[in-house]
């Protein structure tokens, strides 16, 4: 439940503190470049362990039920990309960090940090999916129809990316901070009752 919250806020206060970051023309991955861009490595593997060990919390949680299985590998596969992301850091470019030009040339380690990317956003898209199942089991209806719309919000903002780097933001923010309160919902709320 801590992940998205921890790695949004720790984005934003370094996205704020930094020389030359601007929300509106760089990615938040590119905090992982210049002098203090160890800061926002930490926060990619801090984020990952949060979010393979909250997975497996998950599934305990679920247990034989209905998304059970697949919801928490699938944001296990999140998580794991998390760790991918820091790995492989971003390309510079867009003018950050400072003296960096303002067109992006795509290494392989930028690539690399791409695809992790979209791996594991693909993977939380079909988490909300499959745990769909387990909170309309337990009669949250209207959470269910939200876990099938917001991968559609999610998709959206990253194919906007082209036009405004804050729709990519924006469009991972909401997936992070959705994946917080599904986890929440479906950890509070006793599951339904099996059948002999």
């Amino acid at each position: 439940m801590a992940a998205g919250p921890l790695f949004l806020g720790a984005a934003v206060v370094q996205g704020l503190a930094r020389d030359g970051f601007d929300f509106t023309r760089n990615a938040i991955s590119q905090l992982v470049l210049g002098e203090s861009g160890w800061v926002q490595t930490v926060n990619f593997l801090l984020a990952g362990a949060l979010l393979t060990a909250g997975a497996a919390g998950l599934r305990r949680v679920l247990g034989g039920d209905a998304g059970g299985t697949w919801g928490p590998a699938l944001i296990g596969v999140f998580g794991v990309s998390f760790w991918a992301a820091a790995a492989f850091p971003a390309d510079a470019g867009t003018g950050f960090p400072a003296g960096a030009p303002d067109s992006t040339v795509i290494s392989g380690h930028g690539a690399a940090h791409m695809a992790a990317g979209m791996i594991g956003y693909l993977a939380l898209c079909a988490a909300f999916v499959v745990l769909s199942r387990p909170l309309a089991a337990r009669g949250h209806r209207g959470w269910a129809v939200a876990s099938r719309l917001v991968p559609v919000a999610i998709l959206a903002g990253f194919m906007a990316s082209a036009a405004s780097v804050l729709a990519f933001t924006a469009g991972a923010g909401l997936g992070l901070l959705w994946l917080t309160a599904v986890t929440a919902r479906l950890t509070l709320t006793p599951g339904p009752p099996h059948t002999a």
